[in-house]
């Protein structure tokens, strides 16, 4: 199930241009509050209208600016989950899988596919309640199965998880891994929680300012973030202003550090590192820093590292017993160059 979005739209001052494809797989949109990740979705599912582009599913064109389409969200066939489910109130567990089935002419028909999906989904002790009478991880799973029983052709997830408390995340990201990966076509994930879009995605595009500033495989997106706000999404604690010195070396300003570093360009601007990257002793880029705090953690601590004449501090993560066969007023620590990450400002 091919996706093509190439879109364009304002609001105010703020400007959505994102242009992606996805094809059989789960694409996360990662990015912070008011990026443009939800209003991709709405309008995919018919809720916004672009101002110019194209949008089509599985060969159907959903939107064309330029050829004057633009289905209904009924005919778009597009199952959109919201962050608050947005299940029917006043219908039962039942009646709201009903209305998602109705698609379906046949009455005997149409109420197998109910039964079997509360069946398969966990509801059928709750067909008879209300929203209101449901936990949050009941909701979500009507909320699905309804969805389903639309037989939508692209499933799409506005922050699926937001609404949970985070005890029951981690179950439920395993269920919902379970449901996506049975209904085989493509999903559009939408999450500013990256530990999450790392769990569930294939791919990620990372959203910054209504545009998409890098996509990829998840891993590849992760270990070469390219620009500092996807860095900083992807859970880079450590990011620094940089100087370019040459094709090898770059002085990292805040850190007062000159680091060799691989794949700088002339629009490295920054540079980042994990904080479980860095390594004790020495090696490529190593340097001697004050130990300014430790912070302990459920299973390691971050010890905080200030370099001569830095700015700020250098967050380094390791295991607690790692720390107490070390633990000193002054350390050294290396940057290994694999570990680098020369980044730009701004998208390319």
């Amino acid at each position: 199930m091919s996706v093509y979005v190439d879109i364009e739209k304002r609001l105010g001052s703020f400007h959505l241009r994102v242009k992606f494809e996805a094809e059989n797989e789960i694409l996360a949109l990662l990015g912070a509050s008011g990026c443009g990740k939800s209003m991709t979705l709405k309008c995919i599912a018919g809720i916004e209208k672009p101002d110019k582009g194209r949008i089509v599913v599985d060969d159907v064109t959903l939107f064309d600016s330029e050829k004057h389409i633009n289905l209904s969200p009924q005919a778009r066939r597009t199952g959109l989950m919201f962050q608050n489910y947005a299940l029917f109130p006043n219908m039962t567990v039942l009646q709201n899988l009903r209305a998602g089935a109705k698609r379906d002419r046949d009455k005997k028909q149409r109420e197998a596919r109910v039964r079997e999906a509360a069946e398969r989904f966990g509801l059928t002790e709750l067909l008879g309640h209300y929203p209101h009478q449901l936990s949050g991880g009941q909701q979500q799973r009507t909320a699905l199965a309804r969805i389903l029983l639309s037989e939508p052709r692209i499933l799409l997830l506005d922050e699926p998880f937001s609404a949970l408390d985070s005890h029951l995340r981690f179950r439920l990201e395993r269920e919902m891994a379970e449901v996506l990966r049975r209904f085989g076509k493509t999903v559009l994930l939408v999450s500013h929680d990256r530990d999450e879009v790392y769990r569930l995605s294939d791919r990620v595009a990372v959203m910054g300012n209504g545009v998409i500033e890098t996509i990829g495989g998840k891993k590849s997106v992760f270990a070469a973030p390219k620009t500092r706000n996807a860095a900083l999404l992807t859970g880079c604690k450590n990011v620094s202003r940089a100087v370019r010195l040459d094709e090898t070396h770059l002085l990292a300003e805040e850190w007062n550090l000159r680091l060799s570093v691989r794949g700088i360009t002339e629009k490295t601007a920054c540079v980042g590192i994990r904080m479980h990257d860095i390594h004790a002793g020495e090696g490529e880029n190593s340097v001697t820093c004050r130990v300014v705090s430790v912070t302990e953690n459920p299973f390691s601590v971050t010890v905080f590292l200030l370099p001569e004449g830095a700015e700020t501090t250098i967050g380094w993560e390791l295991d607690k017993a790692a720390w107490r066969a070390i633990a000193a007023e002054t350390v050294t620590v290396c940057f290994p160059e694999d570990a680098l990450m020369p980044l730009t400002e701004e998208l390319e």
